[in-house]
């Protein structure tokens, strides 16, 4: 046996002579507050504990906890049992608490040792004990760092008017309470840190908290759990929205234990969350039997941020017009994947759809229609599966639209091969094309038919659906095959471009739409160069530089060289305004 196991030896039998002679001469309430709970002293063991080899290198070894006492430096062994020494013998601590403190404070023993020096391995011991003989240290630094906290963390905790523990009776006594409660004395640092309050509670103050958690049914397992990770748990009264859980989760079956068995070490608990999804999805027709079939499948629904991402999964949805109805079934309907994966595919699924350019009330409705499809599938890259599958955008959207299950065979670790060519359908789409040339008024065969069906590459479909546009904005449908017939790939751009458009034309420039007629090609240019163009116009109008009357054919159609020569040129500040306006957004 060596020395340091000797030493703890016999400390525990003069600690337990000195409590039995106490016990003659001092009060029960006295007693108490002096050696805190005999818990710890209960059948002493006072033989060899099996060594175990710990992984880490730290120049101090916790010897109480099964550590090696070879691997410790000499000098760092007996420090630490003239530390135990002085704190037990001449501060009258409690030997555990002595104990605990030595092994468990390296910065405080380093700043010793550099103190007294350690060249003398052999005297080094003799050294610290006259140095604390001599030197009394404040002890709270050991105390904190032994609760786990680092110099930097609790430099700032330190009392200013106090040296020694047995000062702060009500610090004492709320430590051993937690100690008791089965905390682990390195995770007592952190409630310290973050709920301070919590240990000048009067006496029985805090040990009343903890049997009041008891009480509402929770295990002293599960309230260790929550208060670990939410010190401030323990301040104030019992949190209102915990208690409105508690009592949510009863009435579903469910005892509150099994948040603490399917929570981790990282988990944290926000109860007003919480009870907020799970009043949701009260509110949406979830029962409470459906309600407790979902939190017992997928407890990641109410566990994962406290019901936090479960809430965004539901905002996102409603975003893109999903009912509450649709909502409570895609719970009903979820797989066995965690939410958060489920909300990431999810959302990497709308912007696949996005970027191959689905209209946006074609998305809503997959979103709608197949939420739970979508968090499942991790797609590919958009670059990836166009590039792969040699398709285009188009027949990409139109494959999805006719099938969206389809999506299931572009996940990652899927392989994928090319899509064959659809020769006959495109084939069929030419057809429909040119039986729409011919009704907008075209001549079979003429080299104006073969351009417009060449350059118009688009289904027959869409090409309908933009030629009614422009009549519903008011041009009868013979002006419309007239201005087709002109300028066809003013068919070529999208309902929601042309429809801006006409809007610029008709609101903003104060134009009829039936000066359109004459000229159709207005619907082709760019918008920033429309705008560009009639601001410069109009500013050089207001100068009187330009003819009032001028044609908007006249001011568009011209290239940007010819305008600037043409018009822009006659002011000496024309160059100045053109490029503010063609910078501007």
């Amino acid at each position: 046996m060596n020395h340091l196991q000797k030493l703890r030896t016999t400390y525990i039998l003069r600690w337990v002579a000195s409590n039995c002679f106490q016990n003659h001469i001092r009060s029960s309430e006295t007693l108490f507050r002096l050696i805190g709970s005999f818990y710890f002293v209960q059948n002493p063991r006072l033989y060899r504990t099996k060594k175990i080899v710990k992984p880490d290198n730290d120049a101090y070894c916790d010897v109480s906890s099964g550590g090696d006492v070879s691997k410790v430096p000499i000098a760092t062994r007996e420090a630490q049992a003239a530390l135990l020494e002085y704190l037990h013998s001449t501060r009258n601590l409690q030997f555990l608490d002595a104990e605990h403190m030595s092994k468990n404070s390296p910065y405080f023993l380093e700043k010793i040792l550099n103190k007294v020096g350690n060249d003398n391995e052999e005297n080094i011991g003799r050294a610290i004990t006259r140095f604390f003989r001599y030197h009394p240290v404040n002890e709270f630094e050991p105390f904190f760092e032994s609760l786990g906290l680092k110099p930097c963390e609790y430099s700032h905790l330190l009392p200013r008017d106090l040296i020694f523990l047995n000062d702060d009776d009500l610090l004492l006594e709320n430590y051993h309470v937690l100690c008791n409660y089965g905390f682990a004395r390195k995770k007592i640092g952190m409630i310290y840190k973050e709920a301070t309050e919590v240990f000048r509670y009067d006496f029985g103050v805090l040990r009343s908290k903890l049997q009041a958690f008891e009480k509402l049914g929770l295990s002293q397992s599960f309230v260790r759990k929550v208060i670990v990770r939410n010190p401030k748990f323990l301040v104030g009264d019992v949190n209102l929205e915990f208690i409105k859980v508690l009592e949510i989760l009863k009435s579903m079956g469910i005892e509150f234990s099994w948040i603490g068995e399917h929570s981790t070490e990282q988990s944290t608990f926000n109860w007003r969350t919480m009870f907020s999804f799970l009043s949701f999805c009260s509110k949406i027709g979830c029962s409470e039997e459906q309600l407790r079939i979902l939190i017992r499948q997928h407890p990641e629904i109410l566990l994962e941020d406290s019901g936090n991402m479960a809430l965004s999964l539901v905002g996102f949805l409603l975003k893109f017009g999903t009912s509450m109805n649709e909502i409570c079934l895609m719970f009903q309907q979820f797989p066995q994947i965690k939410l958060g994966e489920f909300f990431t595919n999810l959302r990497q699924c709308v912007v696949f759809l996005n970027e191959i350019e689905m209209e946006a009330k074609e998305i809503g409705n997959i979103v709608r229609t197949h939420p739970v499809l979508l968090g499942t599938c991790a797609l590919k890259k958009t670059s990836s599966l166009l590039t792969i599958l040699k398709v285009g955008k188009k027949r990409l959207c139109a494959i999805i639209l006719e099938n969206p299950q389809e999506m299931k065979k572009w996940v990652m670790g899927c392989r994928l091969k090319p899509l064959p060519r659809l020769q006959l359908k495109e084939e069929e789409s030419d057809t429909l094309k040119a039986e729409f040339l011919l009704e907008v008024g075209f001549e079979e065969n003429s080299k104006q038919f073969e351009t417009a069906l060449k350059d118009l590459r688009t289904r027959a479909r869409d090409l309908r659906e933009r030629f009614d546009l422009i009549v519903e904005a008011g041009l009868e449908r013979k002006d419309v095959c007239d201005m087709v017939r002109v300028a066809p790939l003013i068919l070529k751009q999208k309902k929601e471009v042309l429809k801006t458009k006409i809007d610029y034309f008709v609101n903003d420039l104060g134009y009829p739409i039936s000066s359109l007629k004459p000229f159709p090609q207005y619907l082709m240019y760019n918008m920033k160069t429309v705008k560009c163009r009639l601001s410069m116009y109009n500013w050089l109008k207001d100068r009187k530089l330009v003819e009032p009357t001028l044609a908007l054919s006249t001011i568009i159609t011209c290239s940007d060289k010819l305008f600037v020569t043409r018009y822009v040129n006659r002011h000496p500040g024309g160059h100045q305004v053109w490029q503010s306006l063609k910078n501007s957004d």
